[in-house]
């Protein structure tokens, strides 16, 4: 498969997807994600020195500001297979998603049908590669979209072997238990337990449980948890938070695991009784201008009932006080009681 074709190359990153497509454009990770969530014999033949990247894009235009793809490619018992994940990272489920991996399967295999030879196609023995879909989602929601296309066909049971059909791996951040995660131990598990959360105090208590796990780290996966946090963690958090966490992250060195966990919750703490301070100072702020109000009212409300006392209608004790003609009628009342 040639990766020079007329499709677009792919684009700069977009800040929702920089942090995971940065993680699995590395080979080891994505190697790391397959053998780790996917449950399949397959998995385990696969070679890292066997995986090549794809640095291109098939997401379509109208979706290219919402998601992103990472596609590889490898050879599994002499037969080249290519793997085309789409970074599903928003809130929302899209429930047109076999309709999409199929555009995006078929734009795949055109390219391939391309940039092969016209002397090979025509051969008898020529094949297309299989394509391996999977959805990286990290949406709350949990995910309800069809697995398969077949399921996204309507009267499908008249034609049970008659019918387009492929199921697609789902990579489901949130769903994955806090148990499994910990008992995975490795990058990928560790990003997808911080990406879990959105809280600033559980992201520490989190941070603390997974030291042991990053002290385990080699030189570039500390960084490329680094480069996660930078891309994805920090845009959880509120945007006074966002410039002291990367002033963190900027002075983290490498492996100074427990340092950068330190930093980050000494960071966290300090802007929470920043907050604070600004809060109170804001009630103590509201409590004197209350007061002064609260003066002025008294004030207008004796004047009130000196100027009824001396025998002035309450039109014009209105008037003079700037009281409410009800608020001076009820004063009325007071005195002839």
């Amino acid at each position: 498969m040639s990766d020079r074709t007329e499709l677009e190359t792919v684009p700069p990153h977009h800040p929702h997807d920089k942090g995971y497509r940065q993680l699995l454009n590395n080979k080891r990770t994505f190697l790391e994600l397959l053998q780790t969530f996917v449950l399949e014999g397959w998995v385990r033949e696969i070679k890292e020195d066997d995986l090549t990247l794809v640095n291109k894009t098939y997401v379509q235009q109208d979706f290219s500001d919402k998601e992103a793809d990472i596609v590889y490619r490898t050879r599994l018992g002499g037969t080249e297979v290519i793997f085309y994940v789409l970074l599903e990272l928003q809130s929302t489920v899209d429930h047109t998603m076999p309709f999409r991996l199929l555009q995006y399967m078929v734009e795949i295999w055109r390219d391939v049908y391309k940039n092969t030879p016209e002397k090979e196609r025509k051969r008898k023995n020529f094949r297309l590669p299989p394509i391996v879909p999977a959805v990286l989602y990290n949406g709350k929601r949990g995910w309800t979209a069809c697995r398969s296309f077949r399921d996204y066909q309507s009267g499908q049971e008249h034609f049970p072997g008659n019918l387009l059909d492929f199921t697609y791996i789902l990579f489901d951040v949130v769903r994955y238990s806090e148990e499994d995660l910990h008992r995975a131990a490795n990058m990928v598990s560790s990003v997808f337990y911080l990406d879990q959360t959105v809280d600033p105090s559980e992201l520490v208590d989190r941070l603390k449980k997974l030291a042991g796990v990053m002290k385990e780290m080699d030189p570039e996966q500390f960084r490329q948890i680094i480069v996660w946090l930078r891309n994805v963690i920090k845009r959880k958090l509120p945007k006074p938070l966002q410039n002291e966490i990367d002033r963190v992250l900027d002075e983290t060195e490498l492996l100074e695991v427990e340092k950068m966990i330190t930093n980050i919750e000494r960071t966290l703490d300090e802007m929470q009784k920043a907050a604070e301070a600004r809060g109170m100072e804001k009630g103590r702020m509201k409590g004197k201008v209350e007061g002064k109000l609260e003066g002025k009212l008294e004030g207008k409300v004796e004047t009130a009932r000196a100027a009824l006392m001396e025998g002035l209608n309450v039109e014009i004790v209105s008037k003079i006080t700037g009281l409410t003609l009800e608020t001076v009628l009820e004063l009325k009342k007071e005195l002839e009681n």
